[in-house]
């Protein structure tokens, strides 16, 4: 038999039990945060990631140590935040690469449910494609390029950050709606990619603007146009590539800060609250520009909304590539 004693101890239990996890979260955070990031140290990801952070961690009193894990399109740093313990303690820097093209390359690699494992906290950056030309190449348009690769069948390097990156895919729409025959050349990464470019092992690529933009700054590469919907803030000179005569073409990615499914509301307000004061901040805007990336914040509705678009608009890229998911 159980005493009227034995439930009042056990709610004062419970009680308490409610009272520790809601101290806990008014707290937080406690002790340092880690942030998966899926790409490699100098990618426009992490590039952009250690100019934000540090900021955020400034304000929420805490650091956030960068972690990089690359591999699987960046499903492996996905998964680890996948599987954490959703209080705020292991977040994930998100991108159209790792929550949008990865897991629909790779899906037999998958060990979490993409569409139901993260909470998305906040978008905050656009990072635009841009098209870039080796400097000896003789096109200085998009309507250049596409009547020399008309005249020069497969003669044309385009290169690429690897066999279905973003830079892949734009470059794959792109020739597949000017209807040009070039050679897509796949390295191993961003570096390689601008290396090679510059180079002129390739004379072609499309890709994220702050991989290129010091480049095109010092000039070491050209600048042809910028693949967003509208004209960038960052390069407002540079044409897009549908008003500069390839229509319907349209490409871009963005960074948001992401958690696992299951993080509470407050620890949830906390994290957006601070990454929009650090939005809010001068100095820190200043520095994403120069990275190449363009300030956009978005709170969790319209970030959740997008990544659902965008994973049906790359999912006909990776089709018209005919890339094999694996």
């Amino acid at each position: 038999m159980i005493r009227a004693t034995t439930f009042a101890a056990l709610a004062a239990s419970v009680h308490l039990t409610f009272a520790g996890v809601a101290a806990a979260q008014a707290e937080y955070p406690v002790r340092p945060i880690r942030l998966l990031v899926p790409q490699t140290t100098g990618s426009s990801t992490d590039t952009v990631s250690r100019v934000l952070f540090p900021k955020m961690g400034e304000l929420l009193g805490q650091q956030i140590v960068i972690d990089n894990r690359t591999g699987a399109g960046g499903i492996i740093a996905s998964g680890i935040v996948a599987h954490a313990e959703p209080d705020g303690y292991t977040l994930l820097c998100g991108a159209t690469p790792s929550q949008v093209i990865g897991p629909q390359l790779y899906p037999k690699s998958l060990t979490y449910d993409n569409t139901k494992a993260f909470a998305a906290i906040g978008k905050f950056a656009v990072t635009n494609n841009v098209l870039i030309a080796n400097l000896k190449t003789p096109f200085t348009s998009v309507k250049d390029l596409i009547a020399h690769a008309r005249d020069n069948p497969g003669k044309l390097n385009w290169g690429n950050a690897g066999a279905g990156f973003q830079s892949h895919l734009a470059s794959v729409l792109f020739t597949h709606l000017a209807k040009i025959d070039v050679l897509h050349v796949s390295y191993k990464g961003a570096g390689p990619m601008v290396t090679g470019v510059i180079s002129g092992e390739s004379q072609v690529t499309l890709g994220p603007a702050p991989a290129w933009m010091v480049h095109v700054q010092a000039g070491r590469a050209r600048a042809l146009a910028m693949a967003g919907a509208k004209r960038s803030v960052l390069w407002p000179e540079l044409p897009t590539i549908v008003e500069s005569g390839l229509p319907g073409f349209v490409s871009d990615g963005w960074i948001g800060l992401m958690a696992p499914r299951g993080i509470s509301k407050p620890v949830h307000n906390k994290l957006y609250g601070a990454l929009v004061k650090a939005m809010d901040d001068p100095a820190t805007v200043e520095r994403l520009k120069r990275a190449g990336a363009e300030p956009s914040v978005a709170p969790s509705a319209e970030f959740t909304a997008l990544i659902a678009s965008d994973w049906k608009s790359f999912g006909e890229a990776i089709k018209i590539a005919g890339l094999k998911p694996q």
